[in-house]
C-alpha cells in the first residue's frame, strides 16, 4: 500500500498532536522535525482544520492542537480524508468487465481494499501512539546496550 504525500503528512501531524494534548505547535516545527515540506502541510492541517481533528491557535505563539478523540479516531479516520483506497487495475484496452481473468482481478483488489480498510479502521490514533512509545524505548534500550559494549 503506497500513501500520497497528504495522507502520510497528515498521520504524522496528527500523531504528533495527539501524542500531547496540551501540546501546541506550529507547522513548521512539525515539518522540521520530520523532515517534510511545510508549504504541503499547510495545505494538509487545513483539512484536519475542517474536519475536526487539530484546531487553528491564532496569534502570537499560534500554531495547532489536536482537538480530535485519540481513542476512537482510526487511521482509517485520517487517511480516507485525503484519499480513498481504492485499487486501479490499469485494464488494457481491450479488457473489460465481460473479460472473466479481468473480473476476477477486480474481485481481488477489491477484497485486499476492503482488508485494507478493516484492519487501518482497527488502530486508534491511541493504539498508534502507544507503539510509537514503545518502538522509541525500543530504540533508546538498543542505543544505550550499543554505547556499553564499545
Amino acid at each position: 500500500m503506497k500513501l500520497n504525500k497528504a495522507s502520510l503528512f497528515a498521520l504524522i501531524a496528527v500523531l504528533e498532536l495527539a501524542s500531547d494534548a496540551e501540546k501546541q505547535l506550529s507547522t513548521t516545527d512539525i515539518a522540521q522535525k520530520h523532515g517534510i515540506s511545510t508549504h504541503h502541510l499547510a495545505k494538509v492541517m487545513r483539512n484536519l482544520t475542517h474536519a475536526g481533528l487539530v484546531q487553528a491557535v491564532r496569534g502570537a505563539g499560534g500554531g495547532y492542537r489536536f482537538s480530535g478523540n485519540v481513542r476512537r479516531t482510526t487511521i482509517l479516520d485520517v487517511i480516507q480524508l485525503f484519499e480513498t483506497l481504492e485499487s486501479e487495475l490499469d485494464v488494457p484496452k481491450w479488457g473489460g468487465d465481460a473479460d472473466p481473468i479481468i473480473g476476477e482481478l477486480q474481485s481481488i483488489t477489491s477484497e485486499i481494499d476492503n482488508l485494507t480498510k478493516a484492519v487501518l479502521d482497527t488502530i486508534t490514533l491511541a493504539t498508534a501512539l502507544k507503539n510509537t512509545r514503545i518502538r522509541a524505548e525500543l530504540l533508546t534500550n538498543q542505543a544505550a546496550a550499543g554505547n556499553s559494549t564499545s
